[in-house]
Parts: structure tokens; sequence; C-alpha cells
């Protein structure tokens, strides 16, 4: 299987657009069309999870909290975070992170912590805003059903649990030349 396949399950399960803006959830480092052999499940990527995934076999690694959360400006070797990401490099391993985008979904971390608490009756305390955008076209009545697939297909239409949404009118035009 290949790693973009990985990567596209995942995101559609835990969408990026759900990490926290400090965050840096996703593909750390590999190639989308690198063919994965097997997969290590980790809460951090160390470097004993790195040693661990060439012991067993394993080209990726997909860990809870990112090893990178922000820009590196070396590679010496000098920290772990280095170290890691060079180990991984050197033996082709990727690394994807899915972190705050795990803890947002509604059946995510934060509620299977509830669960485990026995809190039945909770809600998201600081819901995250949606980011979603108006997009207006005007397009022949004949064409409308291609486009709309089109839109659909290029990730518009989704408004929280909801896919391919839309709106339609037919209207009257004018113009002053």
């Amino acid at each position: 299987m290949q790693l973009k396949q990985i990567t596209q399950f995942l995101e559609k399960q835990f969408p990026l657009s759900l990490q926290e803006d400090y965050d840096n959830a996703g593909l750390i480092y590999g190639h989308l069309d690198q063919e994965i052999k097997g997969a290590l499940v980790c809460l951090d990527s160390t470097e004993a999870i790195v040693d661990e995934a060439i012991e067993t076999g394993c080209n990726l690694i997909i860990a809870h909290h990112p090893i990178v959360f922000s820009g590196l400006k070396r590679f010496n070797g000098r920290t772990y975070v280095e170290r890691v990401i060079m180990k991984a490099i050197k033996h082709n391993i990727a690394i994807y992170a899915i972190h705050t985008n795990l803890d947002n979904v509604l059946w995510g971390v934060n509620a299977k912590i509830m669960s485990l608490l026995g809190v039945s009756n909770h809600s998201v305390l600081s819901p995250m805003a949606d980011t979603l955008y108006k997009f207006q076209v005007y397009v022949p009545r004949a064409a409308r059903k291609e486009v709309a697939e089109a839109v659909f297909a290029a990730g518009g239409g989704k408004v929280s649990a909801y896919q391919e949404c839309s709106f339609t009118t037919n209207g009257k035009g004018t113009f002053k030349p």
C-alpha cells in the first residue's frame, strides 16, 4: 500500500482542518508514492521508536505528537529531534503525526477520555470556528450537475458532518453597458 493511501484515509477520518493553529499534524517526512511495508503506532517519535521501526521492518511511524512543531534550522544531530529526523531519513522511514486533529474529532481522544471517566453528559468547551467560504458561480443549467460534481470532488460542499451541500437558484440577470 502506498503512503498516500494511508494519509488519505487518516485525513478523511481526522481532517487536518481540525488541528489547532500551533500544531503540525500530517506528514512530517516521507514520499507519498512510497510503498509501506509496515507501520508502527506510538505516542511520540523518539530515537527508540525509530530503532524499533528499523528492527521490525516498519517504514512508517504514526505518532500522536509531531516530532517537529516548528522549523528546524540545523540538522547536525545535537538535539533528539534532529537525530530522529536524520535517522528516519537515512532509513527511509516516513513519519506522520495525528495530534490535535485526532483530539478534536467528536469521537476522538477527548471523547474516549470522557468515556473512561464515566462522563456521559459532556460538550465541547471551546469549539473550533468553522472556516467556511461561500463560493458562487453562474453556469448554464445544462452544466450545473457537472460543475457541482467538480466542486464536490475538489472538497467543496462540506459543512460539519454533511457532504455535497449546495444551493441553487434560477434568476434573471440584468446589465447596463
